[in-house]
């Protein structure tokens, strides 16, 4: 790519990571959750969804801490402070904050909070009762059911909407966050006995929830999801791990046997019939192609093997959702979109604009890193990408990979606002960004793929050089 993209990408990820750090402790914040008569100032350690206050007005209310987008949040908090964007002693601070926050929702008790909130049912207005979740409901949570909560209020308390639970993905994602980030900066002895702490409660829950249906990543359907699974089975695989080095052999070592369960069930979801992933296991069949596949395997992080981007089936997958959101966006027809389709979720998607979504394209850019960051060091099979309109050879394979990744980047960094912003979606006809504003988990996409450009350059992936 040009030095005029190499500068447009340095601009954005200053931007992005403002942008996202803008999710972090907004406790100057206050949030008037009108018809629910309900004021909420974040605590310092949340992770909003986004900062931006909507009520569906029409943009939606995202002024929650949704576990899994906390997880991804922080992920990508971690890559910021080791490409030098934030200091190693701010990362640190905001670490230990989540770290202390999370561990104080994670044991929270339904009855005990409704023993405290008193008759908050009465002062909603009547309009708005009928999204109020049942108390039978909220009085159910126990023991650690709370990690089963999608989101929090980021003031702590217990979310009093219905919403899709019981989601089981995102204490799993946590433990990879907390232990990528100890791995990479090593936490003083209060951070690192609070991690040590959230890490044991979480992987607990998942070992206990992995047998369980849970909704999906989009919180729309019940059931057994790729995503999920291999969630769970990589946190436990890592989670084993640590309890053995943490002197636990006999916990890390039933950890271990339980990732290989998952492991054994993930080949279920292949279909060679249909040449793709299933995202779900006897669910929807109109959304069995999924991104979520694709964000799967780029949140699960494995660098080579079954089930990461050196995998054929999903490269398969990934080459399937290309040529649906090709053919079912405008967007895609000219302009950027043309080298590299924007990004959907699945095929009839009616939520806003109904894609192209940020983290979606973004996600398929990490996806082309990773794999040319493979092929360079001779993980990935060419013939994965027959047909794909790459060179077949090894060398020219990973620089193609490469580029293909930064067609992907560029296709959404044509839709990014003009200070840098990224919603959730950018309409699939003209590109304006919709649904909503300054979404973390966007701006972390987008911080996530840019550091696996850095790795594949750095392993050869490029003619740029490391």
């Amino acid at each position: 790519m040009s030095e005029a993209f190499e500068t447009r990408l340095a601009r954005q990820l200053s931007r992005s990571a403002a942008k996202m750090l803008s999710a972090f402790s907004r406790t100057d914040l206050v949030k008037e959750r009108v018809g629910f008569h309900r004021f909420i100032r974040p605590a310092k350690g949340s992770v909003l969804a986004s900062p931006v206050m909507a009520a569906y007005d029409p943009d939606p209310d995202y002024f929650f801490h949704w576990l899994r987008d906390s997880a991804v949040v922080v992920d990508a908090l971690r890559l910021l402070v080791e490409m030098g964007e934030v200091s190693r002693e701010e990362g640190a601070a905001r670490f230990a904050d989540f770290l202390s926050f999370s561990l104080s929702i994670s044991s929270r008790e339904g009855e005990a909070f409704l023993a405290a909130a008193g008759d908050y049912r009465a002062a909603v207005e009547p309009h708005f009762r009928q999204f109020l979740r049942p108390q039978e409901e909220i009085a159910a949570i126990r023991g650690d059911d709370a990690l089963g909560e999608p989101r929090f209020d980021p003031d702590g308390a217990l979310d009093i909407l219905k919403w899709s639970r019981p989601q089981h993905d995102g204490p799993a994602l946590r433990v990879l966050a907390v232990l990528r980030f100890c791995a990479s900066l090593p936490p003083g002895e209060a951070a690192g006995e609070a991690a040590a702490e959230l890490l044991r409660r979480d992987l607990a829950f998942t070992l206990a929830r992995r047998a369980l249906p849970s909704f999906d990543i989009w919180e729309e359907e019940l059931g057994r999801h790729y995503y999920t699974a291999l969630a769970q089975g990589e946190a436990l695989r890592q989670g084993g791990l640590f309890l053995r080095n943490c002197g636990d052999p006999g916990a890390g070592a039933e950890l271990v046997a339980a990732a290989e369960e998952i492991e054994a069930g993930l080949d279920a979801f292949w279909s060679a019939d249909k040449g793709f992933v299933l995202s779900r296991l006897n669910g929807d069949a109109t959304r069995e192609l999924d991104i979520a596949v694709v964000l799967a395997a780029i949140h699960a992080g494995r660098a080579g093997g079954p089930h990461s981007v050196a995998d054929p089936r999903l490269v398969a997958t990934l080459l399937r959702l290309e040529a649906l959101f090709r053919r079912a966006y405008a967007l895609n027809s000219t302009g950027p979109g043309a080298l590299a389709p924007a990004m959907g979720r699945y095929e009839g998607d009616a939520y806003y604009s109904g894609g192209a979504y940020f983290f979606s394209t973004f996600g398929a850019a990490e996806f082309y890193f990773r794999a040319a960051e493979a092929a360079a060091r001779g993980f990935v099979e060419a013939a994965a990408w027959r047909g794909a309109g790459l060179d077949s050879a090894s060398a020219g394979l990973a620089g193609a990979l490469f580029s293909r990744g930064e067609a992907f980047i560029a296709t959404a960094l044509a839709s990014a606002a003009p200070d840098g912003d990224l919603s959730e979606q950018f309409d699939q006809t003209s590109g304006a960004q919709t649904s909503a504003k300054t979404l973390a988990w966007s701006h972390a996409a987008f911080v996530s793929a840019c550091a696996a450009r850095r790795r594949a350059r750095a392993a050869g992936a490029s003619d740029g050089g490391p």
